[in-house]
């Protein structure tokens, strides 16, 4: 129930392209196109000319069939990303459940249809030597509705084909309904593990001993991932770095949306602490689980919205981190809201 399109040079002569798409409305389209540029030219009398042609017809369709595959090299340039957004009426919305967008070849980030949840939050799956890690499972149970296992387990059946077998880790950025849902799903499949969701949990699986001031390493087989506790979003949080891309995901704590703050002095730490992090490790990009501000600045999305045509790049930078730090810094003791280009402090009780 996901989008894909495969590319692919079955022979020196012809190039295949294969795409499928069903929706969420269950509407199923698919496609398939061979194409032999060397049929265009029959044998005749002009020989060598037809030989010439030839050659470079076969120069040019191999160019085409491998500029087609996904670069495994170079990683997307996710500010200029287009996401699913959802739709005025999710009766006619014609995109797929799930977004997959593959990053890297050994990373992919997921995007929850908002016509199926409008919280619509971000999923992202890094995949190691020996094992995988999904973090987060989104904001709807039902398989039929939001197929994130099957979408997941497709992901990596094709990734163990070429790489090997790897064991399944389910984990979260926090304990809230919209990032645990689908936990169901993974519940008894083979191979799977899935990350408890309080901060007891959190502590045994990464074996963290200093709560919330240590930083621990995930080992995923020659990828290492660094575990960092960031409570104050709600008591489990926790930022996550990888080692391989330098991304910082930093969940609900820090994204182009509402700063929901529940503790709002070890929300201040926790921030500070990124910060601080940020002075001494390499960061492409940080990103966290929501979008909910607009292209203007300083103006959000109602709670709720189904339609977010113009919404804020998903990444944020370390500037705007440190502004976010300077900021609370300047605020003091009280709880304050506080509206910022690319994101409002929101304190909550």
């Amino acid at each position: 129930m996901l989008v894909y399109a495969n590319f692919h040079s079955h022979d020196e002569s012809s190039l295949v392209v294969l795409a499928k798409f069903k929706s969420i409305t269950g509407k199923t389209r698919s496609t398939s196109v061979r194409t032999n540029p060397f049929h265009l030219f029959s044998h005749g009398a002009n020989t060598k000319y037809n030989v010439k042609v030839k050659f470079i017809l076969l120069l040019v369709t191999l160019l085409l069939s491998w500029s087609c595959r996904p670069s495994t090299d170079v990683a997307i340039d996710l500010t200029t990303q287009n996401w699913i957004h959802g739709s005025e009426n999710c009766e006619e919305n014609m995109d797929p459940p799930i977004q997959v967008v593959q990053y890297t070849s050994n990373t992919w980030i997921l995007r929850q249809n908002k016509c199926t949840n409008y919280e619509a939050p971000f999923l992202f799956l890094f995949i190691g030597d020996e094992k995988a890690l999904l973090m987060d499972t989104g904001a709807t149970e039902e398989d039929d509705i939001f197929p994130l296992y099957e979408t997941v387990k497709e992901i990596l059946n094709e990734w163990e084909v070429k790489n090997g077998e790897v064991e399944l880790i389910v984990a979260h950025t926090h304990k809230h309904g919209d990032h645990y849902a689908a936990d169901g799903q993974f519940e008894g499949k083979a191979n799977t593990t899935i990350v408890g969701l309080e901060v007891e949990d959190v502590k045994r699986f990464y074996k963290v001993s200093n709560w919330p001031n240590e930083i621990v390493n995930l080992d995923l087989g020659n990828r290492s991932m660094k575990i960092i506790p960031i409570p104050g979003h709600q008591a489990s949080s926790i930022a996550v770095y990888d080692s391989s891309t330098k991304i910082l995901l930093t969940g609900d704590t820090f994204y182009p949306g509402r700063l929901y703050v529940k503790d709002w002095d070890a929300f201040k730490k926790s921030i500070q602490r990124l910060a601080e992090f940020t002075k001494y490790y390499e960061i492409s990009y940080i990103l966290g689980n929501h979008i909910e501000m607009t292209q203007t600045a300083g103006i959000d999305y109602p709670t709720g919205t189904i339609y977010q045509p113009n919404e804020h790049p998903l990444p944020l930078s370390i500037n705007q981190l440190k502004a976010l730090s300077k900021s609370l810094n300047e605020l003091g003791e009280i709880p304050t809201r506080a509206i910022h280009d690319s994101f409002i402090i929101f304190p909550v009780d």
